[in-house]
């Protein structure tokens, strides 16, 4: 991809609230409905990297109908099962399709509040000729890195990846103690070496570099 063109938000947008809040549950199955037409789609690797950080996509050929999107966009916007539910969702939340353009992805981050989407736009590289792309990225959802993944990068044992894991999904280490009938000696030693290992020094630091490994495999 390539350098990313901010627009100023001058369009009228909806209010995002009423089409449905995100449970905050992960597409870790990687669920994509497909309406057709096969040969316009998002690259897999682009599909699989959305799904990793539990953030929707909808694809629309080169006369914008809906011809992909995955089970995180359902939860976005609602009540949406067939393309033209989506469709008629993503309008009211985008305001119309002037900015949604063909070999581009349109990125859309929701507010935490009742008001319109943040959207910017950028060069999409490797999509089908004439396709555009709409990422709903909403800020309410945790992605969680791959217990596997952190492993083998940081050496963590079991129960130390559990603890990583739960503290991604916004758990508080004392929390996370009562919920799995931990001592308080036996969560923060686990914790002093998931700190170690990762070379964090804060839960602050550990959140963080969690979001950012959550986009690996």
């Amino acid at each position: 991809m390539e350098s990313s063109s901010r627009n100023a938000g001058s369009w009228a947008v909806r209010p995002h609230a009423a089409l449905g809040q995100h449970d905050g549950a992960l597409d870790t199955a990687a669920a994509t409905q497909q309406s057709g037409a096969r040969a316009e789609t998002i690259p897999h690797s682009v599909q699989r990297m959305m799904n990793r950080i539990g953030c929707g996509y909808v694809a629309l050929n080169r006369n914008k109908r809906v011809v992909e999107w995955n089970a995180s966009t359902r939860a976005v916007l609602g009540i949406a099962d067939t393309p033209d539910q989506i469709s008629a969702g993503l309008r009211r939340l985008i305001g119309g399709w002037e900015n949604v353009l063909p070999g581009s992805i349109l990125w859309v981050v929701m507010s935490f509040r009742e008001g319109r989407p943040v959207m910017f736009s950028e060069r999409a590289e490797g999509v089908s000729d004439g396709v555009s792309i709409v990422a709903l990225l909403d800020r309410t959802v945790r992605p969680e890195p791959n217990p596997l993944t952190l492993q083998e990068i940081f050496g963590l044992t079991s129960a130390e990846t559990r603890l990583a894991i739960e503290i991604a999904r916004g758990g508080a280490p004392l929390e996370i103690a009562r919920s799995h009938r931990l001592s308080r000696t036996t969560i923060r030693s686990q914790l002093a070496s998931l700190f170690a290992k990762t070379e964090t020094n804060r839960q602050a630091e550990l959140v963080a570099l969690l979001d950012r490994i959550s986009v690996l495999p």
